[in-house]
Parts: C-alpha cells; sequence; structure tokens
C-alpha cells in the first residue's frame, strides 16, 4: 500500500530504504523470511529488493543469509561529508575526550529524533550502543533539548507531532507544559543537562554548535555514566570544557561556511 499519495512518490524505492533500515546492531545476518517481517513486504517483494541491492553492491549474502556489505556506509558519510562535520568536530572532540575522560559526540536533528554525525568514545560499559547514525528521541537525551530549545514555537509544535524513528522507549515522557519549562530553562542557560531522561545509566551535558549567522546548527556533549559522575561534577568540571569546544567547532564552521566558493572554468 503507498505511503504517500504524490504521483511523483517513488514506493519501490521507499521499500528498498526499509530493507536496508531492516539490518540492526547485533543482527548482521537476516533470512529472507526476517527481512519479509521487518520490512513488511512480502517475501517475493523483499527477494527482487535484496537481489538489486546484493547486483549493486550493497548487500551480500551467503548460508546464514544475507547481511549488508561496508558500500552502506557511503549512504551515511555522503551527508557527513557533504556537510564538511567530521572534519570539523574531529580534533575538537579527541581533545575533549582527552580531558575530560568521557565520550563526546556531535548530532543534529532529524524529525523528533536526534541522528549522531561525529563521535569520539571512549571504552566504557554502558547502557545503549552510540555510533555514528544512531537516533534517540531528541526530548530526552541532552543534544535534543538544546536543539528544540533553538526552533521557534511552530516548528517546535511540527517535530514534536512527529512520531521518533528511533525503537527507543525513553524513560521520561513530559507533557508539553513541563517540556516546556525545560526548554525555557536550556535557552536561559546556553546549554542542558540530562540524567538518566533516556535510559538508567546515562547522565551527558550539552551545548549549541552556532553557524556564522548565530544559528544552531548541531549540539555536542559529554556523556557519563551515572554510577561514576555525578550531575554536579559533569556540570562544574565537564561543562566549562564542552562550551569551549562548541566555541571552537562553531568559529571553524563560520569560517568554513565563509570561505571562497571557487569552480573550474
Amino acid at each position: 500500500m503507498r505511503r504517500d499519495a504524490r504521483p511523483d512518490f517513488i514506493e519501490a524505492l521507499a521499500r528498498g530504504l526499509d530493507v536496508l533500515r531492516g539490518f540492526e546492531p547485533g543482527r548482521p545476518h537476516l533470512s529472507l523470511s526476517e527481512v519479509a517481517a521487518r520490512a513488511d513486504l512480502a517475501r517475493p517483494t523483499a527477494r527482487r529488493i535484496l537481489i538489486t541491492l546484493e547486483e549493486l553492491g550493497y548487500v551480500r549474502s551467503d548460508s546464514a543469509g544475507f547481511s549488508l556489505t561496508p558500500r552502506v556506509l557511503e549512504l551515511g558519510m555522503a551527508y557527513v561529508g557533504s556537510q564538511n562535520l567530521w572534519e570539523l568536530a574531529e580534533p575538537h572532540l579527541r581533545d575533549l575526550v582527552a580531558q575530560t575522560g568521557e565520550s563526546c559526540s556531535v548530532a543534529q536533528l532529524d524529525g523528533s529524533d536526534i541522528t549522531y554525525v561525529a563521535r569520539v568514545a571512549v571504552p566504557k560499559l554502558v547502557t545503549l550502543a552510540v555510533t555514528i547514525g544512531t537516533r534517540f528521541p531528541a526530548v530526552q537525551t541532552s543534544l535534543g533539548k538544546v536543539l528544540l530549545a533553538a526552533l521557534d514555537a511552530d516548528e517546535l509544535g511540527r517535530l514534536l507531532d512527529t512520531p521518533s524513528r528511533s525503537g527507543i522507549e525513553p524513560r521520561w515522557r513530559p507533557e508539553r507544559e513541563e517540556l516546556d519549562a525545560v526548554l525555557r530553562d536550556v535557552r536561559a542557560k546556553g546549554w542542558a543537562v540530562t540524567d538518566q531522561d533516556l535510559a538508567l545509566g546515562i547522565r551527558s551535558v550539552a551545548a549549541p554548535i552556532r553557524n556564522g549567522q548565530g544559528r544552531t546548527v548541531a549540539a555536542v556533549n559529554v556523556n557519563a555514566h551515572a554510577a561514576e559522575t555525578p550531575v554536579g561534577h559533569l556540570v562544574d568540571h565537564h561543562l566549562p570544557l564542552l562550551l569551549r569546544t562548541a566555541g571552537a567547532i562553531s568559529a571553524d564552521w563560520a569560517a568554513w561556511e565563509a570561505r571562497p566558493i571557487t569552480t573550474a572554468s
């Protein structure tokens, strides 16, 4: 059944993307039946899509079933590369990790979710695995609070009406009035903290990354384990380092946007 009635909507392409999204961490191999079930497709349709993706180099098949190939990374990295996000953030994130001893990330909004676009991690046991491309509900993360606080009322309302595609069931589910109060506080302070709102054990603080016009284009955070790092240490020690890092990335972002564009004649 078509999910979009517009004549220009290509259902076959949407189904192909559904198949790719069916592969998740911890499930590197899926059978044809599993792929069909996860993408809500008939088995013959799923089989044709998998054969096409295999021919294009995005999927491989063997005795264990179907699995993605590294070529899939091209799809996500095309966005990251076009925005120059990794090149801008990576040296600053590494410095921040060295100073805090904690994992640090950059994320942007995608609907009502955040999507991680850059990350430098330290080996620690956490309740939720995070890699570039991971999605979480924005409301329950420090990164998301910073990004949501930068929106006007109309855009905020529209995004909050959009269902999350993260598949995560967060611990904290605020009413709109409570969330509005939290976001007003974030706007006043210029940063956000989250204490196990998304899942037990996850505590973080985030700050905005702004472009040359002062618009918030991303957010950067320091993530800590609640059993190891009190909120007070997160705010008193990590936050000043984070704010300097956010300022440095923002300056680099503004300079990159202002660079002269040359074209080959």
